[in-house]
């Protein structure tokens, strides 16, 4: 079966009013892609400073793991409240106070500098960081024009790359010339001053109760729910593994390529390192690719479907094959790329699903598919790799991409509610 949104007024859509211009999107876009920035942005800020920590608090490797941890859980936790707050209360407001409770609270980190308060700040932080997906998609689906959606999307998420590829070496730069508590200070006051900037300019951020671009002109409010119907239908829960075997794969090559090569085919580091930058660098490009393929077709899972069969037979010949560095390179910059290009046609699909006037809970519901995949696929991948494995690895990530390409397709027209008959 194949997800289409043409019912939920798709790309052919008439031209809507005369606000809905490229400007508009544009500046609603950048806003919301500044927040998103700062969510990646505080996610990779303090690992990049472990070795540093580690002889500050005089802790180990593990109970400096535990603060990215807890971080984790709390956004898991947090993002499918958040959920219901943006459909019940609009996601504006809820948008700006998670980005400055996240600003103050590494902000305290670096001025309290103890172990203990940051153990305790990160559930704070971690918590607000669960703002985010269910804020951000609800402001995105009902603030842009429809014809752009697959592109607002896919900007969305290249924002958020862009906050993990710049962290390492701002916070390193920043403890050099200042110190590390000086350095998370600042980034914490860089968040609250982009949360001051949603605040001036957040008029364009259009979302209120149940607002959605996919309503028609005079279409009555949804229906009241508690949710849970919506929530654990087989369309959002087949959504939601979609989700976590997509942070599953992502986090085996995040995290294990550059070691399962070197074990495999004793590639270098060095080469391995530059072979994991190619992947990283086509999935940005990706990203920007897929967003125009979204608002060109409404099968957007059949793109994601193709892209993971390409994808998951890149990886295996990558473990199966020993490659010249360069070979070794481009193709992983194609692996990146056919990756990237999955994650717009993933949030259109999920759009598709989700009911008009419950995307806040639908994305936050889905989303912690990433929370269960991030805590879940350096345990099982370092599992491997210990039991002198590292082949599996490979073997392992493409068996995720084929059962995903599965989901997609299971997903189908198993709606949990129609623009006709919308539900809350």
């Amino acid at each position: 079966m194949t997800t289409t949104t043409s019912d939920l007024a798709g790309p052919e859509q008439a031209p809507g009013p005369a606000g809905d211009s490229f400007l508009d999107d544009a500046k609603v876009i950048s806003l919301i892609g500044v927040a998103h920035f700062f969510s990646h942005f505080y996610i990779l800020l303090l690992p990049p400073l472990f070795p540093v920590l580690k002889d500050v608090f005089g802790v180990s490797y593990i109970e400096l793991g535990l603060m990215v941890t807890i971080f984790s859980g709390a956004t898991g936790v947090s993002q499918i409240g958040f959920g219901y707050l943006v459909d019940k209360m609009g996601a504006k407001w809820i948008l700006i106070g998670g980005l400055a409770l996240e600003g103050l609270a590494f902000l305290g980190m670096g001025l309290i500098g103890d172990y203990w308060a940051i153990l305790a700040l990160m559930a704070v932080a971690g918590i607000a960081n669960g703002v985010y997906h269910p804020a951000d998609y609800a402001i995105l689906s009902a603030s842009v024009t429809e014809a752009r959606m697959g592109r607002a999307f896919s900007l969305h998420t290249f924002t958020g790359f862009a906050g993990f590829a710049v962290v390492p070496l701002t916070i390193i730069s920043l403890t050099g010339w200042f110190g590390w508590q000086a350095a998370v200070a600042a980034c914490g006051v860089a968040g609250i001053a982009a949360a001051g900037l949603l605040v001036v300019f957040g008029y364009r951020l259009q979302h209120s109760p149940g607002s959605d671009k996919r309503r028609k002109p005079g279409e009555t409010a949804p229906a009241k729910s508690s949710g849970f119907d919506i929530l654990f239908s087989p369309a959002i829960l087949m959504c939601m593994l979609f989700f976590t075997l997509l942070a599953l794969s992502s986090g085996g090559i995040n995290n294990f390529l550059v070691s399962a090569l070197n074990a495999v085919h004793d590639v270098s580091l060095e080469d391995a390192t530059q072979a994991l930058t190619g992947y990283l660098v086509g999935s940005s490009l990706g990203i920007l690719l897929g967003g125009m393929i979204a608002d060109r077709t409404s099968n957007h899972n059949l793109v994601a479907a193709c892209c993971f069969l390409v994808t998951g037979l890149a990886i295996l010949a990558v473990g199966l094959v020993s490659m010249p560095p360069l070979v070794l390179t481009a193709v992983m910059v194609g692996q990146g790329l056919t990756h990237g290009i999955i994650m717009p046609s993933r949030d259109m699909i999920v759009r598709s699903v989700a009911p008009v006037g419950s995307m806040g809970k639908v994305f936050g519901f889905v989303s912690t598919g990433f929370s269960i995949g991030g805590v879940t696929a350096p345990l099982l991948f370092g599992a491997i790799l210990d039991w002198g494995a590292p082949t599996l690895v490979f073997y392992v990530i493409a068996g995720f991409m084929v059962v995903s390409l599965l989901t997609v397709f299971s997903v189908g027209d198993k709606r949990t509610g129609t623009s006709a008959q919308p539900a809350e």
